[in-house]
């Protein structure tokens, strides 16, 4: 029997990645605000994650993953209250909510989906202004509130995990560049040659995440791109992750796609 994930925000573009790619591995279930806008071949459930009780309601009882992917967009969050607001209630107190909810619930694993941001004081143009690559080790500076964020949600799932009655597994991953239209986006920005998460990668790292027996890690979620700013050394070595597809193989294969065609 395929174990039962739950992905919360699994509506957007990671979220189809990773259906698509892990659905003969996984029972896949996406709880998002907006599931009518997605035409995935999982079970999908309307449910506003900033309301705990409405997740307690939704998460199927048997699932044994929770993913968070959830995000959202914004401007002068530091400057416009209603906008910080919006931005702490989706990227800290609904994180809050669900590492809350898989205790309640007996879930063992959660895999959230952190970001680079967490650290991208020291990256500049998709290289790293140090002079190595970043390192989890860093002291996460970060220029925006959203990178905030995504490290006060680190830190809180660690004490989650650190609770040995709770149970429970969190995995950060802190990813890169991941576009719906990969090969477009990597041909268009030259940031993504170096920052990019191929599909093939992202759909490994997770694979990796959840089938982990690491109780709490924090990882970088970047192919092996020429000059990529972050390591991912400690994903290599606690969860066996090792890049398949860089920014450099999308772009040399759609141009021999199109030479063959």
């Amino acid at each position: 029997m395929k174990k039962k994930v739950t992905i919360i925000g699994g509506a957007g573009t990671i979220g189809s990645i990773l259906v698509n790619g892990l659905s003969d591995t996984y029972d896949f279930v996406i709880l998002d605000k907006n599931v009518h806008s997605t035409s995935l071949p999982c079970h999908a459930i309307e449910v506003d994650a900033t309301n705990y009780q409405d997740l307690l309601d939704n998460i199927p009882k048997d699932t044994e993953a929770i993913i968070n992917l959830l995000t959202i967009k914004s401007k002068d969050d530091l400057k416009n209250i209603d906008q910080f607001h919006k931005m702490t209630n989706i990227h800290f107190v609904a994180s809050f909510y669900l590492l809350h909810a898989a205790v309640a619930l007996g879930i063992k694993k959660l895999v959230y989906a952190s970001s680079n941001h967490a650290t991208d004081y020291y990256e500049k143009d998709g290289r790293s202004t140090l002079d190595r690559k970043i390192t989890i080790h860093d002291y996460p500076f970060s220029r925006g509130l959203y990178g905030v964020l995504k490290l006060a949600s680190e830190n809180i799932g660690h004490i989650f995990a650190g609770e040995k009655e709770n149970n429970l597994s969190v995995i950060n991953l802190r990813i890169g560049s991941v576009l719906k239209d990969e090969y477009e986006s990597v041909k268009k920005q030259q940031r993504l040659h170096h920052t990019l998460l191929s599909h093939e990668d992202t759909i490994q790292l997770f694979h990796l995440a959840l089938q982990s027996t690491v109780k709490y890690g924090t990882y970088y979620g970047v192919s092996d791109n020429p000059n990529k700013p972050w390591s991912t050394e400690n994903a290599w070595e606690e969860l066996g992750f090792s890049s398949d597809v860089n920014a450099v193989d999308v772009l040399n294969r759609n141009i021999e796609g199109l030479e063959k065609g």
